[in-house]
C-alpha cells in the first residue's frame, strides 16, 4: 500500500523517527506502518551536532539509500528548505525519490534553517515557498511520492500567519500539511479545524518542545492523520549510551551493565544474522 492509499484511511498514521539501517529495521519489527527520517537525527548521530543546517542533501539522500535498502516500510524524509532556492529543491525531490523516499517535507525557513523548536528562526515568503512545492511537484516522477509543507510561521509571524501560509502551499501543490510548532492545545485544535476536512495533516511531538505531547489517539481525535516522533530514538539511546560509557569507564567491565544490552548472540538474533547466513548459503557454488 503507498502512503497516499494509507492516507485515506481514517485512523492515524504513527510514523516513529530512525536515522539508519538498525533502527529502521527495530521500528519494522516492532509494528509501525511508516517511518520518518529527519535531518536532526542525522545531525544528531552521524555529525554529533544540532540541528542548525549542518546536514547535506547528499549524506540525508546516502542514509535514506541506506534506510529503503533494509527496510520495506514507506519512509517521510525531511527535505529541509530543498537546500536552495526551487532548483535546489527539484534536485533534492529527484535525489530522494531515487533513494526510495515515499514523501518529503520541505518548510519555509531560510538557509540555513533551525530546528522548528528552537529560538530565532527567519522565514522566506510565502511566495518563494509556494514556488518550490510547485517545482517539487513538476520534478517527482511518481504522483504515488508525497510533498510535505510545513510552515514555522507560528513563532516568527503569529499564529493566524501560519494558517495563511498553510493555505498558500496548499493551493500550491501541498500533499499534506505541517503546521510547525503548536504552542497550545488550542492552537493544535484550530489547525485540524481549519484543514482536516481538505487535506491530511502532520502533527510532530517533540519532547521538551514547544507543543504538548499528545498521544497519536488524542491527534487522531482532533483530526491529524500523521503523527511523528522523529528525535525519540536519538534522545533515548543517548541517554542510554551516555550510561554505558559512564559504566564501562568506571568498572573497566560491561558485567555491571549487561542487563541493560544485547549480548553478541542477542544482538545477532535480532539483525537477523542466522537468516541472512542460511540465505547466503543458498548461492554457494559446489565445492567437489
Amino acid at each position: 500500500m503507498s502512503l497516499r492509499d494509507r492516507l485515506r484511511r481514517p485512523d492515524i498514521l504513527t510514523a516513529p523517527g530512525v536515522y539508519d539501517g538498525l533502527t529502521a529495521s527495530l521500528a519494522e519489527a516492532a509494528g509501525f506502518e511508516a517511518l520518518y527520517l529527519s535531518g536532526a537525527a542525522v545531525a544528531y548521530t552521524r555529525l554529533g551536532r544540532p540541528d542548525i543546517g549542518l546536514t547535506s542533501v547528499t549524506e540525508m539522500a546516502e542514509t535514506m539509500t541506506l534506510i529503503a535498502d533494509r527496510v520495506t516500510l514507506p519512509v517521510i524524509i525531511d527535505a529541509d528548505t530543498g537546500f536552495g532556492n526551487a532548483l535546489n529543491a527539484q534536485r533534492t525531490m529527484r535525489l530522494y525519490e531515487r533513494a526510495g523516499a515515499a514523501a518529503l517535507q520541505i518548510e519555509d525557513q531560510s538557509y540555513p534553517k533551525r530546528c522548528g523548536h528552537l529560538a530565532d528562526k527567519a522565514l522566506i515568503g510565502a511566495g518563494e515557498m509556494a514556488g518550490k512545492i510547485a517545482a517539487m511537484a513538476d520534478a517527482r516522477q511518481s504522483e504515488a511520492t508525497l510533498i510535505i509543507a510545513r510552515t514555522d510561521a507560528i513563532a516568527v509571524e503569529g499564529f493566524a500567519a501560519a494558517i495563511d501560509r498553510a493555505e498558500t502551499y496548499l493551493e500550491a501543490g501541498a500533499d499534506v500539511l505541517f503546521v510547525e510548532a503548536p504552542q497550545t492545545d488550542d492552537q493544535l485544535a484550530r489547525v485540524a479545524e481549519t484543514f482536516r476536512d481538505r487535506v491530511p495533516l502532520l502533527a510532530n511531538m517533540v519532547e521538551g518542545g514547544a507543543t504538548p505531547i499528545r498521544s497519536a489517539g488524542d491527534l487522531e481525535r482532533l483530526g491529524f492523520s500523521i503523527v511523528i516522533f522523529p528525535g525519540g530514538i536519538v534522545r533515548a539511546l543517548a541517554r542510554t549510551a551516555q550510561d554505558y560509557y559512564r559504566s564501562l569507564h568506571d568498572h573497566g567491565s560491561n558485567r555491571p551493565f549487561g542487563d541493560r544490552m544485547f549480548d553478541f548472540a542477542g544482538l545477532n538474533a535480532v539483525i537477523g544474522t542466522p537468516e541472512m547466513l542460511a540465505r547466503g548459503k543458498r548461492y554457494d557454488g559446489d565445492e567437489g
